[in-house]
């Protein structure tokens, strides 16, 4: 069972999350594996990415239909426990 806590978000919500990592070709589809453990309804329309400047970075924006703060919680612990994850928003 996971404690409930205080959250200025109303769920059900439309939630972006931003993650960054190396332009490594399997970082997508790492960072939407990772997304759909935790959101399995998440749709590819729903991912987008875009380059950095010399190409050498990769943003990633998942936007999932959030359904609690524990959910969210869930998504950015796993994201920052993997090691391609440099950052996340």
């Amino acid at each position: 069972m996971h404690e409930s806590r205080e959250t200025i978000i109303e769920f059900p919500c439309e939630f972006p999350v931003k993650v960054m990592g190396r332009a490594d070709p399997d970082f997508v589809l790492r960072v939407t594996e990772i997304v759909r453990e935790h959101a399995p309804d998440l749709r590819d329309r729903d991912i987008s990415t875009a380059a950095s400047r010399r190409g050498n970075y990769v943003s990633v924006t998942v936007t999932l239909t959030a359904r609690s703060q524990y959910q969210l919680d869930q998504i950015y612990l796993a994201l920052n426990a993997d090691d391609q994850v440099l950052m996340t928003l």
